[in-house]
C-alpha cells in the first residue's frame, strides 16, 4: 500500500529537535570541571579550551531542576541534625510523663545532694548480690542484671558487665531535675546526655537522670525522683 506523501508529511515531526529532549550540556560541565584534571598549558579544569567553554549552551531547565532539588535535599539533612543535636540537649519527656505535668520550683539557687546513688559494675552479678547481702547491707530489689542495695538512705546500683569500669558513678540529688540541669550548665558543666526516664516502678514514681564528668573524666550525675 502507497502512503501519499502529504500524509507523510503531515505525520512528520516539525525539527529533530522535536524527536529527543536537550541536552544537559549544564550538568555536562559541572562534571567536567568536578572530576577531570587540567590539561598541561590550558587554565581550564578540563581538555577544552575556553573558546568552546563560552560556546557551550547554557544549562538547561532540567540541569536547574536537579541543582535545586540538591539545595532542598542539603537543607532537610542540615535541619534533621539540627534537630538531632537539640534533642540531645532538651529533656526528653514522655507523654503521660509525672516530671512534664509537674510544676517547676521557683528555684535561683542549687543545692546538690545528699548522694543519692552510687553505680559499681560488676562481672557476675548473681555472685556480686550474695557477697554483698552477706555484708550485710539491706536488699532492695533486683531485675535483669542489676541489683540494688541500701547504704545509709544512699542506694548501691551493682549492674553487670563482660569489663567493669574502673570509677564508680556518684549520682547527687536535687528536688528539680530540670532546673538543676539548666542552671549547671550555665556554669560550663557540660552533660553528656540531657535528663531522661530511667525507671517508672510500679508506684508511678519516675527516676530520672542526667550525666556528666568533672575536670578530669570522673563520672557523675544528677537524679531525681518524680512522684505522680
Amino acid at each position: 500500500m502507497t502512503i501519499p506523501t502529504e500524509k507523510i508529511l503531515r505525520l512528520a515531526p516539525e525539527s529533530v529537535d522535536s524527536l529527543f529532549p536537550p541536552f544537559p550540556w549544564g550538568c555536562l560541565l559541572d562534571l567536567m570541571h568536578r572530576n577531570i584534571p587540567a590539561g598541561e598549558g590550558n587554565s581550564t579544569p578540563h581538555s577544552l579550551g575556553s573558546r568552546h567553554v563560552r560556546q557551550q549552551p547554557q544549562r538547561t531547565t532540567s540541569s536547574r531542576r536537579c541543582a535545586d532539588s540538591d539545595r532542598v535535599a542539603r537543607r532537610t539533612r542540615r535541619a534533621a541534625r539540627h534537630e538531632q543535636s537539640r534533642d540531645r540537649r532538651t529533656p526528653r519527656h514522655q507523654g503521660t510523663s509525672a516530671l512534664r505535668l509537674q510544676e517547676r520550683p521557683n528555684m535561683t539557687t542549687l543545692t546538690l545532694g545528699p548522694l543519692a546513688q552510687i553505680a559499681r559494675t560488676v562481672r557476675d552479678i548473681k555472685e556480686s548480690e550474695a557477697w554483698y547481702r552477706t555484708l550485710g547491707l539491706p536488699h532492695l530489689y533486683s531485675f535483669g542484671s542489676l541489683a540494688f542495695f541500701d547504704c545509709g538512705g544512699t542506694r548501691l546500683m551493682l549492674s553487670a558487665q563482660e569489663k567493669p569500669a574502673p570509677e564508680s558513678i556518684l549520682y547527687l540529688r536535687v528536688e528539680d531535675i530540670r532546673t538543676a540541669y539548666e542552671l549547671l550548665r550555665s556554669r560550663g558543666i557540660e552533660f553528656m546526655d540531657a535528663p531522661h526516664l530511667i525507671h517508672r516502678h510500679a508506684d508511678g514514681t519516675e527516676e530520672w537522670m542526667a550525666h556528666f564528668q568533672d575536670a578530669e573524666g570522673r563520672p557523675l550525675a544528677i537524679m531525681s525522683q518524680v512522684k505522680p
